[in-house]
């Protein structure tokens, strides 16, 4: 399985919660390189949410573009809060949608006009926060760490101010607790 080849031009960002409200603005805001933003959207008090795992697939397509002096250390910042917010131990595919797409299933989705979110939040399970895809953020944010941990060592070993949190996230990231 190879997350990082998939197309990024479908997601319905406007339609996938943040930490704040929709994630329509996620795509300029990595763009611009607001990485401190994007965290403070994808991840809030230990939780990943919606737009967690596309954004993470938009980013690490970008980071795969640069050279490690290039890097910030607000987006490896940003990696490494993700990643220090998956439990390896739960990480099982047994548990979630089948595959990432899964994720943008209609009965997943928010609708399209934001009128009545405060209303969808107050519902037990909001849409797209049944188990199987609330386990879904986190299992193909990991996945998608996981494929990346070759562009983390390239950025481990090009660019020293970086190596102690690349260094962190790698040994988050340790592949002999994954099951699958």
């Amino acid at each position: 399985m190879n997350l990082l080849t998939q197309e990024t031009d479908n997601i319905p960002w406007h339609r996938l919660t943040t930490a704040y409200g929709r994630g329509a603005d996620i795509p300029q805001l990595i763009k611009t390189g607001q990485y401190e933003q994007v965290t403070n959207l994808i991840e809030h008090q230990g939780t990943l949410w919606q737009v967690t795992p596309w954004a993470l697939l938009l980013l690490l397509k970008g980071l795969a573009g640069k050279m490690p002096e290039e890097v910030s250390s607000e987006e490896i910042e940003l990696y490494l809060t993700v990643a220090n917010t998956i439990n390896i131990a739960y990480m099982n595919a047994e548990h979630t949608v089948e595959t990432m797409n899964d994720l943008l299933n209609e009965k997943f989705l928010w609708p399209e006009s934001e009128e009545d979110d405060e209303e969808w939040w107050e519902q037990e399970e909001p849409p797209g926060y049944e188990p199987e895809p609330f386990l879904g953020y986190y299992y193909f944010s990991f996945l998608l760490l996981k494929e990346a941990v070759p562009l983390f060592t390239a950025i481990l070993n090009g660019n020293e101010k970086l190596a102690p949190a690349v260094q962190e996230m790698l040994h988050l990231l340790k592949p002999e607790d994954v099951r699958g």
